[in-house]
């Protein structure tokens, strides 16, 4: 491996490159706002932070991701995007002006043609960073979907607060305050009425993602087309946008409530309906591990709801402290990568390293089961009546699926560091055989 393909050096260049790009945009947003516009915009700016990133990893808690990619995404999106965006919109503006001699014209293209195309292309680097170098990590629409919006939440955090800070600015030279106020009216439409705006554009192309994360490796284009679908799409609403300025008095007004508020209530549906599709992946396919004595019976059921999981760390924290409560959450965490694992072999989308990451996945799971079990098996019966609503196991045999999907090992009754013996199968890919 050569020095440049070490991770740590390739971390380093990341963190580095943020640094650099956040010092850049907070001196070039400090130098035009001033000292004190810029403290107004920042306190003001940061309201809508926690609730969307809140939302956004409310999404994520089926299978949450590690936070070092939401931390990396939301710098990137305040930092290097705002950047990349801030100089290359300014550029761009100032370049239309002295061809066209019309600064309103300038101004207008370049809201609605420029920003669109240089925002969106900066924020959708960072999905694609995580999709290309953290590929473990993304496995679905729902990434996709979290990775944007972080991104564009970190985005609008640093727009926001350039546009409060020169609203602060304009009400210091013309003494307005209160709520007839610049700072009033911009505070209203940036954070009460579209904090969303940013992160509904960018999840367009987070789906994009999403869909060619879910894309074997021979549907090439199914891995190229929806990123760019997506990408073309956020670009096209964001111009709708920021065009609606120029359509008259109540062409805001419009946009927004003929357009806006109809996509993101569509894309919350979307989202939420991914995300108990996933629930369901969790209980349909986890069972198989039951046959072969991974999981207990009642864990696919628990593992499948949320209010189930919730109530597992609740009981691990009660009888074995904090610690106890994260090996619970490190526990779900793990049985629902193998869950969707194996579901992507069943259709064909694992490469072939599928064996090594199964067994991967179950030997965390065996490592924290003792913690993980009783937490889970009290979820249950809190839960679930006593009946489970899943299909008998016998039907696969004592070793499991024959020729099974996702199930390469039996677990070893004294398990001292290997997988077992028996069970191992040299397809991961087949369908399992059905009496």
């Amino acid at each position: 491996m050569h020095w440049w393909q070490r991770p740590w050096v390739r971390y380093g260049a990341l963190t580095a490159l943020l640094a650099l790009s956040g010092l850049v945009i907070l001196g070039l947003v400090r130098e035009q706002t001033g000292t004190e516009g810029f403290l107004v915009g920042l306190g003001l700016a940061v309201l809508p932070v926690p609730l969307l990133i809140a939302a956004f990893r409310w999404l994520d808690r089926v299978a949450p991701g590690p936070w070092r990619n939401l931390v990396f995404s939301f710098a990137w999106g305040a930092c290097a995007a705002a950047l990349m965006a801030i100089v290359a919109n300014s550029f761009a503006t100032q370049w239309i002006a002295t061809e066209t001699a019309d600064p309103s014209r300038a101004d207008t293209l370049g809201a609605t043609v420029i920003a669109p195309v240089v925002e969106e292309s900066a924020k959708a680097a960072a999905v694609l960073l995580v999709f290309l170098f953290r590929r473990r990590d993304f496995t679905g629409i729902l990434d996709g979907v979290v990775i944007a919006g972080v991104t564009a939440t970190g985005f609008a955090f640093t727009e926001n607060i350039l546009y409060l800070g020169n609203a602060f600015g304009t009400d210091q030279l013309t003494g307005g305050s209160g709520v007839s106020s610049v700072t009033a009216a911009t505070f209203f439409v940036r954070v009460v009425m579209s904090p969303f705006a940013h992160p509904l554009f960018t999840v367009l192309t987070g789906i994009g993602f999403g869909v060619a994360a879910l894309a074997t490796e021979r549907r090439r284009l199914w891995r190229v087309l929806p990123p760019l679908g997506g990408l073309l799409l956020a670009m096209g609403m964001h111009a709708l946008w920021n065009g609606s300025s120029v359509l008259g008095e109540y062409g805001f007004f419009a946009v927004y409530g003929a357009f806006m508020v109809p996509s993101f209530g569509l894309l919350t549906w979307l989202v939420v309906w991914t995300r108990q599709r996933e629930l369901r992946t969790v209980r349909t396919e986890l069972p198989v591990y039951v046959a072969a004595g991974w999981l207990s019976p009642a864990q696919p059921f628990a593992l499948g709801s949320m209010r189930a999981r919730r109530i597992a760390r609740r009981y691990a924290r009660r009888h074995g402290g904090r610690a106890a409560a994260r090996t619970v959450a490190r526990y779900e965490a793990y049985a629902t990568s193998l869950a969707f694992l194996r579901h992507r072999a069943r259709r064909g989308r694992v490469g072939t390293d599928f064996a090594a990451r199964e067994g991967e996945l179950l030997r965390e799971l065996w490592r924290r089961r003792d913690a993980a079990r009783p937490a889970l098996e009290h979820a249950a019966r809190a839960t679930a009546p006593p009946v489970p609503p899943w299909p008998a196991y016998g039907v696969y045999g004592v070793h499991g699926m024959h020729g099974a999907t996702g199930l390469a090992y039996a677990p070893h009754p004294a398990y001292p560091g290997h997988l077992g013996h028996s069970a191992y199968r040299p397809n991961p890919y087949a369908y399992p055989y059905r009496p």
